[in-house]
């Protein structure tokens, strides 16, 4: 069966369309960028006219370049961002642009809702314990939705005062597909607001009334594989497609990518590199770390967990670091423009040519440190002031230890995340790698040394999270019995083992690694100095 996906991501959508039978093949894709709008005080929104006009543009792109009959489609997904907030009016009409899961204006809310009175990790005791007991979570990130809401009701009452429903990303574009506001489970537990007890999906009344969240704001929850409806016609009619095409409740990213990475039993474990970045594995049981800010947090596998860590900005400062060092010089003159095409250089594109750079330079950068931040932080320590260091330069050092510091230090906060997970469950010793970064050999060596753990990557690292929104689409469809069935159809098309970079190099990045993680707790207040908002 044909299975239409869309992976909306923080700057782009790229849509995907596969072939699902005993097992899974891309017959296109095409992708199309929008903006992410960020603000001085910590804002970060998006605009959804420019999520659906992506859409729209990569869906007709799609079709043509591939010659499909829309009427042969038989359903639709999406993989999405998560932990964003779009309050929709009765017609499913924004009342506002979207809010990123980066913004992090709510500073003066998430401190009258849960850091007063007596701490437990820095959090109302008492707020802290009923989170826990309901949700096996809680809401301590300025970052998750729930301030975000409660940002909108203190600052534009006039907005608030339209707002029929909460939704996330894609359950804004699941509304604009068939009309019906639904959140999928996965998305329902990232408010903090869904009672998980018992292995139910409802809403907590008593959460809801503890932090001033309106009951009547939170959609119908649903599962992953549901369908919720039919494709409307003049929707059909913008993307190109067939009125009546089922659509299906798809997940947030941080559900569906372990899935299309083909990590789906208990105990299997994955690292995401786009432009965020986390660990994850798969528990039975709900479990949380305030003092790491992890949670094992609801997927789309009823009765099981993700335990999750999160890191803002993996892949974004790889982008980084492409923008603003590479393009100009690495030891060669270089225009400010893509070499792609250039018949001069051996080299397909840019980031194959930082690739081939950073496997030039020697394990531990010749000493100097990244740290990832550029966006603040979020785990293992909730930080909106922490940012970018390049530690420890010298006269030595020249642009290719830079970049190799950059790649690097996202290594380092990604085997930081890990053993931290460790402390309450055992993470697979054969870790999936995915995400944009995973297309790179030079990263995914340097991530299997530095972990000292086999690295394995499937075909096509860059689009799993859409493979995980056909395939729980065709579980819905009945055409693969169960998730648990999906493990056999994703093969690792790579693998990496540690101790390439000899017992030197392990020694250089044991000593970096140890400095890594002693960084932010030296720089805590200069960091607090020169950012607090």
């Amino acid at each position: 069966m044909l299975l239409l996906a869309y992976d909306i991501g923080t700057t782009g959508v790229k849509t995907c369309l596969f072939d699902v039978d005993q097992q899974i093949r891309m017959v296109g894709s095409a992708s199309c960028g929008y903006e992410l709008y960020t603000f001085p005080d910590g804002g970060a929104e998006q605009h959804a006219d420019e999520w659906w006009q992506a859409m729209c543009a990569s869906t007709k792109q799609l079709i043509t370049e591939n010659s499909v009959d829309p009427a042969q489609i038989e359903g639709i997904s999406f993989c999405s961002q998560m932990q964003g907030l779009v309050l929709v009016d009765r017609e499913g009409q924004p009342v506002r642009h979207p809010m990123s899961y980066m913004d992090q204006r709510a500073h003066w809310e998430i401190e009258e809702g849960l850091r007063r009175g007596v701490k437990i990790a820095g959090m109302n005791a008492g707020k802290l314990l009923k989170s826990l007991h309901a949700t096996g979570a809680v809401s301590g990130s300025v970052k998750d939705p729930m301030w975000k809401y409660l940002w909108v009701r203190n600052n534009e009452p006039d907005a608030f005062a339209r707002v029929y429903k909460w939704l996330d990303v894609k359950e804004y574009l699941i509304c604009r597909c068939t009309g019906r506001m639904v959140m999928t489970e996965d998305s329902a537990f990232s408010t903090m607001l869904c009672d998980t007890r018992g292995g139910t999906r409802t809403w907590s009344e008593e959460l809801c009334h503890m932090f001033g969240v309106d009951t009547a704001h939170l959609a119908e929850i649903v599962r992953t594989t549901d369908l919720i409806g039919g494709l409307r016609r003049q929707q059909a009619e913008e993307l190109g497609l067939t009125e009546g095409t089922p659509v299906y409740g798809g997940g947030g990213d941080a559900s569906l990518i372990g899935i299309g990475a083909g990590c789906v039993k208990p105990g299997d474990t994955h690292i995401y590199c786009g432009t965020s970045g986390w660990v994850a594995t798969i528990t039975e049981k709900q479990m949380v770390d305030t003092s790491s800010m992890m949670a094992a947090i609801v997927g789309a596998q009823p009765g099981l967990y993700n335990y999750f860590a999160e890191m803002e900005t993996a892949g974004k400062s790889l982008e980084w670091v492409k923008d603003h060092l590479a393009l100009d010089e690495i030891g060669v003159y270089m225009e400010k423009r893509e070499i792609t095409g250039n018949k001069e250089h051996i080299y397909t594109s840019l980031y194959d040519y930082m690739s081939e750079v950073v496997a030039s330079c020697q394990p531990g950068a010749g000493g100097v440190i990244f740290t990832p931040w550029l966006h603040g932080n979020r785990c293992p320590f909730e930080d909106a002031n922490a940012a970018g260091i390049f530690f420890n330069i010298s006269l030595d050092t020249g642009k290719t230890e830079m970049i190799r510091a950059v790649v690097e230090g996202v290594c380092y906060h990604l085997r930081w995340m890990l053993e931290c997970q460790e402390k309450k469950v055992k993470a697979a010793d054969t870790i999936r790698f995915c995400g944009g970064g995973a297309l790179s050999p030079a990263i995914s060596q340097i991530l299997a040394d530095i972990l000292n753990r086999q690295v394995e990557v499937p075909a096509q690292p860059q689009n799993v999270g859409s493979v995980g929104a056909a395939l729980t689409a065709a579980v819905g469809a009945g055409a693969i019995g169960s998730i648990e069935e999906i493990s056999g159809l994703i093969k690792p098309a790579a693998t990496y083992y540690p101790g390439s970079c000899g017992e030197e190099g392990r020694a250089a990045y044991e000593r970096n690694y140890q400095v890594f993680t002693k960084l932010h707790s030296s720089n805590k207040k200069l960091f607090e100095q020169i950012n607090m908002r």
